[in-house]
């Protein structure tokens, strides 16, 4: 990847040289300040010099660029982009550099429309250095953030939003229950913020620690079986990954099973417990955790998105029918599954929209699947 490339971007974002770490083989990472003290992060990939489009990646919520789309058994995400043609560009939320002393309530202003406004920022400084057109891509949080940009900014040269596991709005004619359940959540979010709540810590780093830590040992919460047996840490972690949807959780419900598709068996105890992930390696997960940053969520962030879910407009709203990109929606069966009225509302606009549900995958495995480039990635390569 070429320096002048680099610097340039780095300028055109107000960063000096200082900002620029080298990750990997062709891989730099920019830090950019922000007035409270934090700052968010971009990741470059690619020849800028071959390159025929740039992608923007967009991660979930509570993660970052590398965790999403840089970690894999074999070839990630975004290499997968890279040799594809791909200058890739990766935006990381502010929040995952939060530290305690960060945390305060300016965080309350952490919503959709402020990491929108980054990534406008990123957006332009990478169109001012190449000139080429762009894509967005997002997982999660992020294919929201990539369809809100779309409709307030998507300009002439965004070519396509890519969507990997995203929840639209629910359809309040044949979700009812699931509307009203997004809208309860929705004022879940907004009573935290105003208690002063403004982040959330998810949990992650905390059962992926412990389960390294001592994965034999009891980890506080009872198994739904007869008896009074605690879950081991190790067992813990991947019911929460495989059955994520049946703990306790605000959001949890959303999953239609997990984050990682996968089987867990009770047995007589909890040491004769089985349990398998069936597309994303127990290591791939491991080290994908071990990158985050605060592996926090803003609060402002959640109710965003819950609002999203739920159509409630007055707290936040998407205009689906602005969006004039071309649209590639791809669901995961056993994580967000088959809500549709997100993609009809962006069609009925007139984008051409691909719509998928991909069997037997997870949340996650979207992205860390061994077996994502066959299954998913193809996708979302243009020409498809």
């Amino acid at each position: 990847m070429g320096a002048e490339l680099i610097g340039a971007v780095a300028a055109a974002l107000g960063c000096g040289d200082s900002a620029v770490v080298d990750v990997g083989p062709g891989h730099r990472r920019l830090a950019v300040p922000d007035r409270q003290g934090g700052r968010f992060t971009v990741d470059v990939l690619g020849d800028g010099g071959g390159a025929h489009r740039v992608v923007h990646l967009l991660p979930g919520g509570g993660l970052n660029v590398a965790a999403d789309y840089c970690t894999a058994r074999g070839r990630s995400l975004a290499r997968f982009l890279a040799d594809h043609g791909y200058l890739v560009v990766g935006t990381t939320p502010r929040e995952d550099a939060l530290t305690p002393d960060l945390i305060g309530p300016h965080c309350a202003d952490r919503g959709l429309d402020a990491q929108r406004a980054d990534l406008r920022r990123v957006v332009a400084a990478v169109e001012s250095v190449t000139g080429l057109p762009y894509e967005l891509l997002g997982h999660s949080a992020g294919a929201a953030l990539a369809l809100a940009t779309a409709a307030r900014d998507g300009g002439e040269r965004l070519r396509r939003v890519l969507v990997l596991d995203t929840t639209g709005p629910y359809d309040p004619e044949t979700e009812p229950e699931l509307v009203a359940r997004a809208s309860a959540l929705t004022d879940g979010f907004r009573q935290l913020l105003a208690a002063g709540t403004w982040t959330v810590d998810p949990g992650l780093k905390g059962l992926f620690a412990r389960a390294a830590a001592a994965p034999d040992a009891p980890s506080g919460v009872p198994r739904p079986v007869p008896g009074a047996a605690q879950f081991s840490n190790l067992g813990l972690l991947h019911y929460a990954l495989t059955r994520t949807r049946e703990l306790p959780g605000a959001a949890n419900w959303i999953y239609h099973r997990g984050h990682s598709a996968g089987e867990y068996a009770f047995g007589a105890t909890p040491t004769e417990d089985r349990f398998v992930l069936d597309h994303a390696p127990l290591p791939v997960w491991t080290a994908a955790v071990s990158r985050l940053g605060s592996g926090l969520q803003a609060t402002a962030l959640l109710r965003d998105l819950a609002a999203l879910w739920a159509g409630r407009a007055e707290v936040h709203r998407i205009d689906w029918s602005a969006i004039r990109a071309d649209v590639v929606w791809l669901n995961a069966e056993l994580g967000r599954g088959d809500h549709d009225l997100g993609p009809r509302l962006v069609s009925r606009g007139g984008a051409r929209v691909d719509y998928r549900v991909v069997p037997g995958y997870g949340h996650g495995d979207v992205v860390w699947s061994a077996t994502a480039e066959r299954d998913v990635w193809r996708w979302l390569l243009p020409g498809r």
